[in-house]
């Protein structure tokens, strides 16, 4: 009885050791930084030439 329940002690903990990894989670944000920069340069470059182009024509 007492190796029965060795061998099924071991066998079990075989089967946890080669399972296969969980779930790491979600995917992860790319970050995207600089094309973040590179969008808010070209809007404040574009609201610039937008404010200074009304101020020219009055």
């Amino acid at each position: 009885m007492k190796t029965r329940a060795l061998i099924c002690l071991f066998l079990l903990l075989s089967v946890v050791v080669w399972a296969q990894p969980g779930d790491p989670g979600g995917n992860p944000d790319v970050p995207l930084t600089g094309v973040e920069w590179l969008l808010l340069a070209g809007g404040a470059l574009g609201i610039k030439r937008f404010l200074s182009g009304r101020k020219k024509g009055n």
